[in-house]
């Protein structure tokens, strides 16, 4: 019953909080449809495209979820018990990620769908405006190097998932022309053709998984990460409509169908006595009880819970996308607040059910396996109570993942393709344009992606493992300045600003502390010189925001009730 009540609690939580401080923040930020919206006024049909409100939330989802819902909450019950990490989850989602997340997607849409750097600019200088460019152009590295790893490497080791995937990719293509071909054709009406073909997809990697593939340099992983680095290409250059929103549209009911069928699973678990299922896992977890089952501790609760997760409960990189990609396609500004705090919520509860992954597991050495297949593992459980095979349940879980990993991928590439348009102030409808930015965001984690690197000892380790505690530093300094820009927004146009500069203030104080923590224990080798460098960054961006905080009141938006 400790599963079920975690996840029914957890749900209700979420609900009255979507509908009661939802409500508080419609009117601190002036939500109003009167404002029209960039995907209209700047409408292009190749990133400015006003969509449907459930194809954008299904393409915006998608895309902050990546699999930091799944190895952050996973990563943070095994180290210090399900409770901690639970909290962070539900009062991050509620108060710190979901201000966040509306916070950037409605000052991106009030200010011609500019990214966090503009808004800065605009109201702190554009010296601010620069160092957060900076700062966001090596966000989005992290992000991609590390999934781009964690895909290639999912693969490589589930031939059934790489089936799958591939299959998606061309469904994708013909939905999006599909959809343009057919006008007439409701969403509906294509989704009951699509869904079924979706479905036979997973078939289809359970039947034919790709095995055996060619070595490049020497590594089927590094065929994968070549094959990877031209689908992000090419998604990143062609039309939202064409490959990246039905890609993701298409791809968000895996993740629906993994949320439900988890949950599902759980309920029908518990009430069938399925003893698989039993609570195992302790609620807080001691330095010395991992020690005495001979597993090195993670570090301190403070900072690290919160870096460790970050999707889940807050993330920078949601930033990136409610102000990249999302602001260029949503409608009106009450569908902004249904995608850019509801999905943030429906990311928790899947950062809550990451957690239940754990909960069954056996408190001992070799349950601290891989988040991923702890995850998968944990859902093909639940699933089993539905009557499918653990096997099937597993694919389900790994396929969801890679689905996350792949959205993460592409969006971050357009992203990047954006931000080095902005530096260079390339002119979006020139084609040209858009392939060269595209080759320069890849081409740094194109050189990572074929590195191999080794710990102290000269074994090898995987690239996402070494990059992962500055990725999840940066990500969540990220997230701080971008509440930072917000609140200064929001100060400066003489709205109340309070309610972000309490979770910024917060995050601020995780970030710093834990770049200052990563910078002691590295010393001044690459991830300590990073951390130090970043560090540095962040402080002279909240230098140039307190100058912001003394000016006058100011009013940069495009458009105003």
């Amino acid at each position: 019953m400790a599963l079920l009540a975690l996840l029914v609690g957890s749900a209700l939580i979420f609900a009255f909080a979507y509908k009661y401080y939802g409500d508080f923040l419609k009117k601190a930020f002036g939500l109003s449809d009167k404002n029209k919206a960039p995907s209209y006024s700047m409408q292009d049909n190749v990133d400015f495209v006003p969509t449907n409100p459930f194809v954008v939330f299904g393409h915006h989802f998608s895309s902050i979820a990546g699999a930091g819902p799944i190895v952050g909450p996973v990563l943070a019950a095994l180290y210090f018990g399900w409770l901690p990490a639970l909290l962070w989850i539900i009062l991050g989602s509620i108060f710190v990620g979901g201000v966040h997340d509306l916070g950037s997607l409605l000052a991106s849409m009030r200010h011609k769908a500019g990214n966090v750097a503009d808004v800065a600019r605009d109201y702190m200088g554009s010296f601010a405006g620069k160092l957060f460019l900076v700062f966001i152009y090596l966000a989005l590295l992290y992000v991609i190097i590390v999934f781009l790893d964690l895909t290639a490497l999912t693969f490589t080791q589930e031939g059934n998932v790489a089936t799958s995937s591939n299959l998606f990719i061309l469904l994708a293509v013909v939905f999006g022309i599909s959809t343009k071909l057919f006008k007439n054709f409701s969403l509906s009406k294509q989704l009951v053709v699509f869904l079924p073909l979706l479905l036979l997809g997973i078939a289809a990697g359970e039947w034919y998984p790709i095995t055996g593939v060619p070595e490049f340099l020497g590594s089927q992983k590094f065929f994968w990460s070549a094959m990877l680095l031209i689908y992000c290409f090419v998604a990143s250059i062609t039309p939202v409509w064409a490959l990246l929103q039905p890609r993701d549209f298409l791809s968000s009911f895996l993740l629906y169908g993994a949320i439900l069928g988890g949950a599902i699973g759980i309920v029908l678990g518990v009430f069938q006595g399925n003893t698989a299922l039993t609570a195992h896992w302790p609620a807080v977890v001691m330095e010395s009880e991992l020690k005495n089952i001979g597993i090195a501790p993670l570090g301190m609760i403070f900072p690290v819970l919160f870096i460790t997760i970050a999707c889940g409960a807050c993330s920078g990189f949601h930033s990136l996308v409610s102000a990249g990609t999302t602001a260029r396609q949503v409608k009106s500004e009450s569908d902004a607040f249904k995608i850019g705090y509801g999905a943030m919520l429906i990311e928790g509860l899947v950062a809550v059910i990451s957690l239940t992954t754990v909960i069954i597991l056996s408190f001992q050495k070799e349950s601290f396996g891989s988040p991923l297949s702890v995850f998968a593992n944990g859902i093909g459980n639940f699933l089993s109570s539905l009557g499918l095979s653990q096997s099937t349940g597993t694919h389900f879980a790994y396929l969801a993942i890679s689905t996350f990993l792949l959205t993460t991928l592409d969006t971050c590439t357009r992203i990047s393709r954006y931000i080095i348009q902005d530096i260079f102030s390339w002119d979006n409808a020139v084609s040209k344009n858009r392939i060269i930015a595209t080759a320069l965001a890849i081409a740094v984690p194109a050189i990572f992606a074929f590195m191999t690197l080794t710990d102290a000892s000269g074994n090898p380790i995987p690239l996402w493992k070494a990059i992962w505690p500055i990725f999840g530093a940066s990500n969540q300094l990220l997230a701080a300045l971008a509440l930072l820009a917000v609140t200064v927004w929001l100060k400066r146009t003489g709205r109340k600003y309070i309610f972000a500069l309490v979770p910024m203030i917060l995050m601020l104080l995780v970030t710093l502390s834990a770049l200052a923590l990563m910078f002691y224990e590295q010393g001044f080798n690459l991830l300590g010189g990073i951390a130090l460098g970043l560090f540095i960054l962040g402080l002279l961006i909240l230098k140039e925001s307190w100058k912001a905080f003394t000016l006058p009141q100011a009013n940069h938006e495009t458009v105003l009730v």
